[in-house]
């Protein structure tokens, strides 16, 4: 019995396709291709232009706008963080608009892509609670301006100088000059010591019961005015502050810069020192009297 080999040609035509018939499949296939991209661009060539048109006109005169904003923002000598904010924004709601009137010319619904925008902003503002509330604080800040760049505050236990305002966060220098970054929502709704440029330096000075306390106090108040570390509008005050077992203490109230705190505190105490010792007035150690009863 004769067998007949069986023919590779199917295997090699894709599947018993005669090669001719694949390349005319591909052929139409292309041909198909591009009689929709002729006919997309034939249909909506015009709309497309005018979508482009009017987006880059749109993004030009929102680019001018938001300039516009910054420059009243500066004329009215607003906060310069909110004035940036202010004129981002409007930038960004006027590209926006323009983006939806943009695809309205394609034909396109921008339904769709708004409830879209919704839900993601809606998952988004609960992922980023945190962070969006000291956003919502720091606009807070600089809208109503509890303090300023320069300011010495003192909230949630640390005092220092504010350096800058950011919507997400603040940053102030201590006395150290170190520089601390407190969220913004631990600011808002808090309670906020605001002493402007200066801070209280508080000295103390004993002197022994025999001197005059009166004539004492005058020396220590030409002392300080020829240091002048006093800052601000606050006058300095200074008095007698108690009778202790051992000396009358006469403390002293100045304000002065924070910058230079310890700088005038060290050079306040150096010049009360050397003036004291001028004048002769005893400054006591404590001593305790102990008398002895025998029976």
């Amino acid at each position: 019995m004769l067998f007949q080999e069986p023919s590779n040609n199917s295997a090699a035509t894709g599947n018993g396709l005669d090669p001719s018939q694949l390349l005319q499949n591909e052929i139409d296939l292309i041909t198909q291709a591009y009689q929709v991209t002729v006919e997309f661009f034939t249909t909506y060539t015009f709309q497309l232009i005018g979508a482009v048109i009017i987006f880059i006109i749109g993004y030009i005169l929102a680019g001018k706008i938001a300039n516009a904003v910054l420059k009243l923002c500066q004329k009215h000598q607003l906060d310069i963080t909110l004035s940036q904010f202010l004129s981002n924004t409007a930038k960004m709601l006027i590209v926006i608009m323009i983006a939806i009137v943009a695809l309205a010319k394609l034909g396109i619904s921008v339904t769709p892509f708004i409830a879209a925008i919704g839900a993601i902003s809606l998952g988004a503002g609960l992922a980023l609670q945190g962070l969006l509330s000291n956003y919502a604080a720091g606009f807070n800040i600089i809208l109503i301006r509890p303090f300023v760049v320069g300011d010495t505050i003192t909230v949630q236990g640390v005092t220092g100088v504010v350096k800058e305002v950011l919507l997400a966060y603040t940053i102030i220098a201590d006395k150290d000059n170190v520089k601390i970054t407190i969220p913004n929502k631990h600011i808002v709704g808090e309670i906020l010591h605001n002493s402007k440029d200066d801070s209280l330096l508080d000295l103390t000075v004993g002197i022994a019961y025999k001197e005059d306390p009166i004539s004492t106090i005058t020396l220590l108040e030409n002392v300080i005015e020829n240091l002048d570390i006093s800052g601000g509008t606050k006058a300095t005050q200074i008095g007698i502050e108690a009778f202790g077992d051992s000396s009358i203490d006469i403390a002293l109230r100045i304000w002065t810069p924070t910058e230079y705190l310890y700088e005038n505190k060290f050079k306040a105490y150096k010049a009360i020192y050397l003036a004291l010792q001028e004048a002769n007035i005893e400054i006591p150690f404590p001593q305790r009297d102990v008398h002895l009863i025998q029976k």
